[in-house]
């Protein structure tokens, strides 16, 4: 048994290859594959320049959908599944298709958002400043010199105390500030990383948001944190909750070591919006502070990351199926037991 991941617009599941390694178009519909960058073996063969797009998908840009600036906090509950790069990649990706998005690092004694974007030695001012009035709201705004409409905001410097005053008030003060500055005008987007666990810190983050994204891997611990994670936004009167299911390898889902994308959603019940592959590109783009919805050629997952971030934008979502793998074709000298 094969996992495959269609649209929910008008795609039926027989148009869709499968999801392996080594196909570029596994997200996408046969009708969409030309569209796509070829992977660099295709490309040398070619000998053709490359030129990297942004829009994957019809070749227009998204549709905004839902009132602005839209408030999405990007949790999970479990440490290590990826929500930072997630944050990274799908906000450049949505400066990318034209949209723009203030990125804030919620993660106050662990902030690696700065790091992953390559700003780390541009943040001079946090949210402490600007709460303490220390500078102004544009002034702790980082913006990114590749994607001007892309700004970070971090709550704190590392190994800074936060103060006791600061939590879910402070936030909202601060998300409603973005709302309605003039200068720049308010952002289509505010991404809010939230922290691991499910303490204060998870509380502050999630209090200015009206979506949710949920970030999970497809092993049982992070499966559970995202089960109890998902009651407590629901609990919070956050209802529109979607989810992102990173680090899959399909040859330990056929070889049944791994949960299958249709596995992870029958078990949460949220609507999907994107699958990343595992992804070896994943570890060098960190280091270098170089998104990977970046790279050229393009990596898969930063493909898988882009296609998520259309569908966010459109408040779209995929959809798991199982198809048949194909049987194996029979030789001449089968018949004789060969």
């Amino acid at each position: 048994m094969a996992s495959l991941l269609s649209s929910n617009r008008n795609v039926s599941p027989s148009s869709f290859v499968r999801f392996s390694p080594s196909s570029h178009s596994q997200l996408l519909p046969s009708s969409l594959r030309e569209t796509l960058p070829l992977p660099s073996s295709v490309l040398r063969r070619r000998r053709r320049p490359f030129a990297s797009r942004a829009v994957l998908q019809w070749n227009r840009k998204p549709q905004l959908a839902g009132e602005t600036p839209r408030v999405v906090v990007i949790t999970s509950g479990k440490g290590g599944v990826g929500k930072t790069t997630t944050t990274a990649n799908i906000g450049l990706s949505l400066a990318r298709l034209g949209f723009s998005v203030v990125a804030i690092d919620a993660d106050v004694g662990l902030r690696n958002l700065d790091l992953l974007l390559g700003l780390e030695n541009r943040v001079n001012y946090t949210a402490v400043e600007v709460l303490n009035g220390d500078c102004r709201l544009d002034q702790a705004l980082v913006r990114d010199k590749r994607w001007p409409s892309l700004e970070l905001l971090c709550i704190s410097k590392p190994r800074s105390k936060l103060p006791l005053s600061f939590g879910s008030k402070a936030i909202i003060w601060i998300v409603d500030a973005l709302r309605s500055r003039d200068a720049a005008g308010p952002p289509d987007f505010v991404l809010i990383d939230c922290p691991a666990g499910i303490d204060a810190g998870f509380i502050t983050a999630i209090a200015p948001a009206n979506e949710a994204v949920l970030v999970t891997t497809p092993d049982i611990t992070a499966l559970r944190d995202a089960d109890r994670v998902t009651g407590l936004l629901e609990c919070d009167g956050i209802k529109d909750i979607k989810m992102i299911v990173n680090r899959i390898r399909t040859d330990l889902i056929r070889g049944e070591d791994m949960m299958s994308v249709l596995d992870v959603q029958e078990m949460l019940g949220l609507p999907l919006i994107g699958v990343i592959p595992e992804d070896s590109e994943v570890i060098k783009s960190t280091n270098r502070g170089h998104p990977l919805v970046l790279n050229q050629p393009p990596a898969l997952a930063g493909l898988a990351f882009e296609q998520a971030a259309w569908r966010l934008v459109e408040q779209d979502s995929m959809t798991a199926v199982m198809l048949e793998e194909e049987p194996k074709k029979r030789g001449f000298f089968s018949f004789f037991g060969g």
